[in-house]
């Protein structure tokens, strides 16, 4: 059996593409259907069907990825301890996080993680979508807000703690809102998902739960950091999760307001997670990169609200 086809299918299997699998292996798409014909030919059986923009996998394909899947990681791991019994970690390490998430945070993370293990090599793909890891093969996976029932092994990295900003500008023209109720004279600045478009909740000292309140602008968009970029031009005010805005409050170029109140998008509370395998936490690169994680975010993360609120703010 070709061990390169072995790897080659399962890349097929969890991207669902042929092309897909050619960008990772740097390899011509036909190439790659070659293989798997080949593949399919030793088994004695087809193992995917084919579609115009995708391919899926047939019963027996699925039966043969999640054995292939698990042969491949195991020899990974094997490979990995025999080479390196006493280096430091390497490979290739495998990562996904939200877009926003990921460029904010992650990758300032990952390039001073990459200096203290220089043979560690990333693969960082950023996505909104949620995905399956295992699926996907990702090491790490990090998850922004509610988890839902899963086999992964989840470790919480920190709390979602959403602030109400503003440039300098914009409040000197328009004033600050003393209130939510208030921020119906504000041109706010709104994020619309795949949720749709986002509401704004209050909750003041003393109060059970949190209230929605309407607010409305000039401007609603689907990327998070466009809006940042409005706000920083002053044309609006945006309610944005510290670890998307923490540079700009640290600098003063925005700033919070409705301190007094806890502001959320949606009811609860939410956190930051990071998901993996307990396979995977074999791995010694995973290993290494986690207990990096947690101590760089220990015992406060970077973005915390309590470190990024500018010491020379604007006087009330």
């Amino acid at each position: 059996m070709d061990l390169n086809a072995l790897r080659v299918f399962e890349r097929v299997a969890a991207t669902g593409s042929f092309t897909a699998a050619a960008r990772h292996f740097h390899r011509a798409v036909s190439s790659i259907s070659r293989q798997i014909q080949g593949l399919e030919e030793a088994v004695g059986q087809p193992l995917l069907y084919r579609h115009t923009r995708a391919v899926t996998l047939t019963e027996a394909g699925w039966r043969y990825y999640e054995e292939v899947r698990d042969i491949l990681e195991q020899l990974d791991f094997a490979t990995e301890a025999l080479a390196h019994p006493s280096t430091e970690p390497s490979g290739m390490l495998r990562i996904n996080a939200p877009v926003a998430f990921g460029q904010r945070q992650i990758v300032p993370l990952l390039h001073h993680f990459q200096e203290r293990y220089p043979s560690i090599k990333a693969e960082l793909q950023l996505n909104d979508h949620v995905v399956d890891p295992v699926r996907e093969g990702h090491d790490i996976t990090f998850r922004v807000g509610n988890l839902s029932d899963s086999s992964l092994v989840a470790r919480r990295l920190a709390p979602m703690n959403y602030v109400v900003a503003a440039s300098p500008s914009y409040l000197q023209t328009y004033g600050e809102p003393q209130s939510p109720e208030a921020l119906a004279d504000h041109n706010c600045l709104i994020y619309q998902g795949e949720m749709g478009r986002q509401r704004w909740y209050f909750q003041a000292p003393g109060q059970t739960s949190a209230k929605a309140f309407e607010v409305a602008g000039k401007l609603y968009s689907n990327d998070a950091i466009s809006l940042v970029h409005s706000a920083l031009l002053g044309q609006g005010l945006v309610m944005f999760p510290t670890w998307l805005i923490a540079d700009e409050l640290k600098a003063g170029t925005l700033v919070t307001l409705l301190e007094y109140w806890r502001c959320e998008v949606m009811p609860g509370r939410r956190d930051i997670h990071v998901l993996t395998t307990e396979r995977r936490l074999r791995s010694r690169k995973v290993r290494v990169f986690l207990d990096y994680l947690f101590e760089s975010l220990t015992p406060l993360p970077p973005w915390d609200v309590s470190t990024v609120v500018a010491p020379h703010r604007r006087s009330r």
